[in-house]
């Protein structure tokens, strides 16, 4: 397994992404980290949490509008997300009934060396109220 250096920008990130109950865009954590005095470049967010993704340290998915978003992957295990459209809220998923119909569908047509990700999205209790 690759490692990630641990450097100031990283453990700044860290913090951030930690301190998030859901996803944010490396664009909106760049803004956050600058606004709290950080000295670091937009470059720099994207080449960190892309080698973060690389070695599971962040989970990352695509928003609606295609664009990526990040936070702290607290699961080891392979898992999906369910995702607050309005707040960007995250609960980690062990679905089995996903795996089960992934292993089904590979298996039906022939495919092997099977991979799938699933992000369910919709609107928490808390912004529906």
């Amino acid at each position: 397994m690759q490692s990630v250096r641990v450097t100031k920008q990283r453990q700044a990130i860290e913090s951030v992404l930690d301190s998030l109950p859901g996803f944010i865009s490396a664009q909106a954590l760049h803004q956050h980290l600058t606004a709290n005095g950080e000295s670091i470049g937009l470059a720099t967010v994207y080449r960190t949490l892309q080698s973060m993704s690389e070695v599971n340290l962040v989970d990352v998915l695509r928003d609606q509008s295609g664009e990526m978003l990040f936070r702290a992957c607290k699961s080891k295990h392979h898992h999906h997300h369910l995702v607050c459209r309005s707040c960007g809220a995250a609960i980690e998923l062990q679905a089995s009934e996903v795996e089960t119909w992934a292993a089904q569908l590979a298996a039906r047509y022939g495919y092997q060396q099977l991979e799938h990700e699933v992000e369910i999205f919709g609107t928490c209790p808390k912004c529906i109220n």
